[in-house]
């Protein structure tokens, strides 16, 4: 089965794609003019608010303490951001191929897609550059986003329209319930993810009709291994995040200087990876919007073996979720 064949029958919602259109013209805006505009970073702000970051629970930390962890955490945040939008840019160009002899509304639906996310990818490299420019030396994100869209491009359609409308959503969920209402975040960085946010409001609407469009032209089989896909997906981003973790934490304690007892130092490792797998997987994995679309393209057997995947993650995460109340848990339908 070729996903990409034009030859294949489907219904194009061809309305859906215009109504992406049409937002996309609407909330267009521009790097310097719009978001940037002339400022920089104040790192007298935090950059990740309390209830993705999960630093309420270091009650140990003072609050320059705090700040350095958050700036710490928001910076990776943006880093990670620019890492997955480069394997989504390639997946959506390549979804666009079904589209070249067919539905013209959906093809340019897709072409603006990927025109955005490359310019999502330039404002995540220069918002790295002006933190850099504000922190010490010795930061260091693990992943290379090259490698890591050649792994996840291996993997089946299916499985990367998925991961890819779990993070996708999650990232309007984050700016709407935290980002946006927290006062204490730098007002640049705030803006970075409003303008992300009017963006991805649409990128997640065609990955929902890509992934359904793509669901119909599988086979059982072809489902069941994609479902397989999707959890080796799932684990390999929680590899990055186990890295990145440690990187992040090693870095803060460097730069912070002197000692903290052992046992907090263990509870800043924990605590940190419990945040980073809440903040890049379980946020989106318990999302309403996504559990819906993943219920209808799987059966009771698939999504169970997705839930027994990801359950040791979220009882190592349990301890942020609880305190910002945002992640549900994926519950088979019967």
């Amino acid at each position: 089965m070729n996903p990409f064949s034009t030859t294949t029958a489907f219904p194009i919602q061809s309305e859906q794609y215009a109504s992406t259109v049409a937002a996309s013209k609407r909330v267009r805006w521009d790097i310097d003019r719009d978001v940037i505009r002339g400022r920089d970073f104040d790192m007298d702000h935090k950059l990740l608010p309390d209830s993705i970051s999960g630093i309420r629970q270091f009650e140990f930390l003072d609050k320059p303490e705090t700040r350095m962890l958050s700036q710490i955490q928001g910076r990776t945040y943006a880093n990670m951001f620019g890492l997955v939008e480069r394997f989504i840019n390639c997946k959506v160009l390549e979804l666009s191929r079904h589209h070249c002899t067919g539905d013209q509304v959906a093809l340019e639906a897709l072409i603006r897609f990927s025109d955005e996310e490359l310019k999502h990818q330039e404002l995540f490299r220069r918002i790295e550059q002006m933190i850099a420019g504000k922190m010490p030396s010795g930061y260091h994100f693990v992943a290379q986003p090259n490698e890591v869209a050649s792994a996840v491009l291996s993997k089946s359609t299916w499985s990367v329209m998925g991961l890819t409308l779990l993070i996708e959503l999650f990232t309007q969920t984050h700016y709407l319930k935290s980002i946006e209402p927290d006062q204490e975040c730098s007002p640049l960085y705030k803006d970075v993810f409003l303008y992300h946010w009017k963006e991805e409001s649409q990128h997640a609407r065609i990955d929902e009709l890509e992934w359904i469009r793509v669901n119909a032209l599988m086979s059982p089989e072809e489902r069941d291994r994609a479902v397989d896909d999707m959890i080796e997906l799932v684990m390999a981003v929680d590899g990055i995040v186990r890295a990145q973790a440690a990187a992040d934490l090693d870095y803060f304690l460097k730069i912070r200087g002197g000692a903290f007892f052992e046992e907090n130092i263990a509870r800043l490792h924990e605590g940190v990876l419990a945040a980073y797998r809440w903040q890049y997987i379980l946020s989106g994995a318990g999302e309403r919007r996504f559990q819906k679309v993943l219920r209808s393209l799987t059966t009771d057997d698939q999504l169970r073996r997705i839930e027994e995947a990801i359950a040791p993650l979220a009882a190592l995460a349990e301890p942020v979720e609880k305190a910002t109340n945002r992640a549900q848990p994926i519950h088979v339908s019967t």
